[in-house]
């Protein structure tokens, strides 16, 4: 399944493998990420050392987590990884060996789980892990809620616009006015706030219903 425009489903640490991309050119510090994931953990993993047409790759493999080990990053390359970092919607954990406080709020800014300076040892690395997915899980969470409160206050603007709507127009009380919402959704097997949307929508283009 394609993941670069949703969030991927995040298996638990029990259920299955999880695999797990480290992308480093270094094959030496790519071995300690390795080491300290496999310590434990029933893992799978795969070491990218090129970074040419990295969202391809990634794409093509697939992962479940990602391990970006950097070093001393210039800016061009830490910013091309936070733009990897919000396009592939995947807990990210990222190692620099140094950093300022610019790129440490670039790095929240653009999604990634877990960003590490000078902590590359083996010992921390299956703490990391952990923390990488939990903080990814939460914030995928508190998007879900924060659309769906967005959603539902939306719902109920256009409901209570089709509501006075009907009450106007047909003279209606409010009640009745929800009743012949709720009864045409039921009746069209579509939601209520769908049915008082095109009702606005329609009172709109017959100059019933000011654009507001």
């Amino acid at each position: 399944m394609p993941f670069l425009c949703g969030a991927h489903n995040m298996p638990a640490m029990s259920e299955q493998a999880l695999h797990i991309l480290i992308i480093d050119n270094n094959q030496l510090r790519a071995s300690i990420i390795e080491d300290g994931l496999r310590e434990g953990a029933r893992v799978r993993v795969t070491v990218l050392g090129e970074t040419t047409e990295l969202l391809r790759r990634i794409s093509e493999i697939d992962p479940d987590v990602i391990f970006i080990d950097l070093e001393n990053p210039n800016r061009d390359v830490l910013e091309h990884m936070f733009e990897v970092s919000r396009a592939v919607k995947r807990p990210i954990a990222m190692f620099v060996d140094q950093s300022d406080q610019a790129s440490i709020e670039a790095a929240v800014d653009a999604g990634v789980s877990a960003y590490v300076v000078d902590g590359l040892k083996k010992e921390r690395v299956r703490s990391i892990l952990e923390t990488a997915i939990s903080r990814f899980n939460a914030f995928e969470r508190l998007k879900r809620e924060l659309e769906d409160a967005k959603t539902q206050l939306a719902d109920r603007k256009v409901i209570e616009r089709a509501k006075a709507l009907l009450m106007q127009t047909r003279g209606m009380s409010e009640p009745e006015a929800y009743t012949l919402l709720r009864k045409t959704a039921m009746n069209q097997n579509r939601r209520i706030a769908e049915i008082a949307e095109s009702l606005v929508l329609a009172a709109g283009l017959l100059g019933g219903e000011d654009d507001k």
